[in-house]
């Protein structure tokens, strides 16, 4: 038994595994409670209104949850691979492992898990994340890794993406992912001022604002896109190589792009061919409005005179004085 059971108690272990992210768990969060506080009021709405406005509150929280969640998420492009390889540098030992890249707007995760978890006296679990995003420098986080003593896959894999590297796609993802996640925030932007016209009742420029929603988001897609068309660099691993494709996020960003886009087109068409149906889904029922101006009117009638006033006016038209009309 030797003291401190043979590590050294002042240094950070080497198995650094990545924190959890809370961003997007607090995001989520956030749209369930108003999801929450929504279906606690439902039931004081009547008639069919009731179920077109549940239908406009959760299609508007997923788009706006998707939109903001999405910026943070590192499953762009991902791919995995199982290989055997050698663990770490100037070691002979030879382990096998799942390795996964992932590639998000801000930088990429790369994952390394032992198969089986525990080998060579070790546990072969690593998440680590190597950001590009504003403020933060990929070389220098690279550099980090090396003094770490991070296992030599990983580093394979992070050194592919360094601005020093021959594969030369760090300044593509870099500038493709900060193009699309400004286009995303433009987007969340839109789809603010959309739910604003939409709760303002003024139907038509909220359709247009949610084409313009759309519209933005595709074009992530597409600044995203122009780094796939790029020539790759192969990450070898024996005779195996590890290989990425579209991700969970570009998949629900596209669904969410073409939601956007279907719903806009649908309430400018409604607007221009059924507006009376679009009013109806909106709560904005015009016999509603008719009746409000019905009341309007009525309320600044003079008021019915009494029964002893009408006597009085009903009398002879003889008995009434007359009046004479000075000149002047």
């Amino acid at each position: 038994m030797t003291l401190w059971n043979g590590s050294y108690p002042f240094y950070p272990s080497a198995n650094a595994c990545f924190p959890f992210d809370t961003t997007r768990a607090v995001i989520i969060t956030i749209f369930l409670c108003m999801l929450a506080t929504s279906i606690i009021i439902l039931p004081g709405i009547r008639g069919r209104g009731r179920l077109f406005w549940f239908l406009r509150l959760v299609m508007g929280l997923f788009m706006g949850a998707v939109v903001l969640t999405i910026q943070f998420t590192r499953d762009w492009e991902t791919g995995w691979v199982q290989a055997n390889t050698s663990y770490k540098s100037f070691s002979h030992a030879v382990v096998s492992v799942d390795i996964g890249l992932h590639i998000g707007l801000s930088g990429v995760n790369i994952t390394l898990v032992g198969n089986p978890v525990n080998q060579i006296n070790e546990t072969i679990n690593y998440n680590e994340h190597f950001s590009w995003s504003f403020g933060a420098d990929y070389d220098q986080s690279y550099s980090q890794g090396l003094q770490k003593g991070l296992p030599s896959p990983i580093l394979y894999v992070a050194e592919k993406f360094t601005s020093q590297s021959p594969c030369a796609v760090h300044r593509q993802y870099r500038i493709s992912g900060h193009y699309a996640s400004a286009t995303l925030w433009l987007a969340f932007c839109t789809w603010l001022i959309s739910i604003l016209l939409f709760s303002m009742s003024i139907l038509l420029y909220g359709g247009y604002m949610l084409l313009v929603t759309a519209t933005l988001i595709l074009f992530s897609l597409l600044f995203f896109f122009t780094t796939r068309n790029t020539s790759k660099c192969p990450i070898q691993f024996g005779p195996v190589s590890l290989k990425t494709d579209y991700g969970e996020s570009f998949w629900l960003t596209l669904v969410t792009g073409l939601l956007c886009l279907l719903l806009g087109l649908a309430v400018i068409i409604l607007n221009s061919v059924q507006p009376q149906k679009l009013r109806i889904i909106f709560n904005l029922d015009q016999r509603k409005g008719k009746g409000a101006e019905e009341v309007w009117d009525k309320s600044y009638l003079p008021a019915k005179p009494s029964s002893s006033v009408q006597d009085v006016l009903m009398g002879p038209l003889g008995e009434l004085c007359e009046v004479a009309a000075t000149k002047l």
